[in-house]
């Protein structure tokens, strides 16, 4: 069995993680998946003070060294993990909004050593395999962990959209756009939906607002007075104990989002990525090693390329390497962030509300295909509280670590479902030693 795929040629139908589409629309979508981690990419470090294009281009290289690690056979894009915000603002007491982070290097050391153990955490599931994992996360564990990825940011996605009635209009109309191209678009423009929906709101708010003089009208000036080609700034980590302490702790969440994601794309494709499960782990620690060695943040497979996966069907991994390759061009160019920042907000919050939204229904596509039974009181108390925990953003502060909704949601979901499998199990006298399987699923992580 040879590393990589074969990537056999499709052009209709569901493309699977195996097939390819033509040059010309492997490139549109990758394209198009740039566009859909483009948001959160630039948003999470500029909530922490870091530079966007920097983290851009860390986003393109570490998806580069995930695919490499992977084989080519998981379909993920790795962009800025928000799963860092509250840690890395409590370790060096930055103010959002309020420039660069003048501590950066101090929360790099501790992105850093959160990666580290991340790496290893991959290294033991390729060793023994993936079973022990999915005792800790059953498909109700882990499709609750993916709903509420989505659940979790709607608030940041509503918040986004702006505070006048116009910019919720133009927020509805985005949506409206992106939903009609859905539905009543086919082949190429329906498979662009997202890039296509976000292209035309764009027009439309252009005349209404620089044409019509309704709302704030879009600065074309931003993008002449930016540089085509320009440097990032880059920083190096500084290892300080209490820090890594506070950021370190991540990588149970690092690992609960990486798990949930490659199960709602095995549940969507309909293939069986388990054998990869820990490559992916490993593949995800190393990328953000990587990144925040060079001033990036942490990174994550993201929700985001998984949405966009869910609603045009195409699950090709080619179009990963190149949605990477475009992210590392554009992370060298000032004046395609000045492209983006020209982009209204409320039309960026209607995008965040169908792609996030997208996301919440892949973790409901999890327990769908798994057959999760409702009707078990496990399996129930099991998903509301965790869908409330997350979707609620109800957060822990365990002295100078503090986890949010997402973590806190993760943790409880794991926790819970033992305790509850553990007394159903004493109840019923079915108590045994689980069979030793873990040769088996070591054989299949080394294919």
């Amino acid at each position: 069995m040879s590393y990589f795929p074969t990537w056999k040629l499709k052009t209709s139908g569901i493309i699977a993680p195996d097939e390819r589409l033509p040059i010309g629309q492997t490139l549109a979508l990758g394209v198009q998946h740039v566009v859909a981690m483009f948001g959160s990419t630039v948003l999470a470090p500029l909530l922490m003070g870091f530079d966007p294009n920097l983290c851009i281009l860390m986003s393109g290289l570490g998806t580069l060294i995930f695919f490499l690690l992977v084989g080519g056979h998981v379909p993920s894009y790795l962009g800025s993990s928000f799963a860092f915000i509250g840690v890395v603002i409590s370790a060096t007491g930055y103010v959002a909004g309020s420039g660069m982070n003048p501590n950066i290097p101090t929360a790099l050391g501790g992105i850093v050593i959160c990666g580290l153990i991340y790496a290893i955490v991959g290294l033991i599931v390729m060793s023994t395999g993936v079973r022990w994992i999915e005792r800790l996360m059953p498909p109700v564990v882990t499709g609750a962990v993916v709903a509420v990825i989505g659940l979790n940011l709607a608030p940041t996605a509503v918040k986004s959209v702006g505070p006048t009635d116009f910019d919720a209009w133009i927020a509805i109309l985005t949506v409206l756009c992106v939903g009609g191209v859905a539905v009543y678009t086919r082949g190429l423009i329906q498979k662009l939906l997202i890039l296509v929906g976000l292209s035309l709101a764009y027009v439309i708010y252009a005349i209404l607002t620089n044409g019509m003089g309704l709302g704030t009208p879009i600065n074309f000036a931003k993008i002449s007075e930016a540089a085509w080609f320009g440097m990032p700034q880059f920083e190096t980590p500084v290892f300080s104990l209490s820090a890594i302490t506070l950021i370190a702790p991540v990588v149970i969440i690092l690992v609960g989002e990486n798990l949930g994601h490659i199960k709602a794309v095995t549940a969507m494709t309909g293939r069986n990525l388990d054998p990869y499960m820990g490559r992916a782990f490993l593949g995800d620690g190393l990328a953000t090693m990587f990144s925040a060695s060079c001033g990036g943040t942490g990174v994550t497979t993201y929700g985001e390329n998984i949405g966009v996966m869910a609603a045009t069907r195409v699950y090709s991994t080619l179009l990963f390497p190149v949605a990477a390759c475009f992210a590392i061009i554009l992370g060298f160019s000032p004046k395609f962030g000045a492209v983006i920042q020209t982009i209204p907000q409320p039309i960026l919050g209607g995008t965040s509300i169908v792609v996030f939204g997208l996301i919440a229904v892949a973790g409901a596509r999890v327990w769908v295909v798994n057959h999760v039974d409702f009707g078990d009181n496990r399996n129930l108390i099991v998903a509301a509280v965790t869908l409330i925990l997350g979707g609620g953003d109800f957060t822990i502060h365990l002295g100078n670590f503090t986890l949010g909704g997402i973590g806190t949601a993760t943790f409880g979901a794991i926790i819970l479902n033992a305790l509850m499998e553990f007394g159903e199990r004493r109840v019923s006298g079915t108590i045994e030693e689980e069979p030793h399987e873990a040769n088996l699923d070591a054989q299949a992580d080394k294919q």
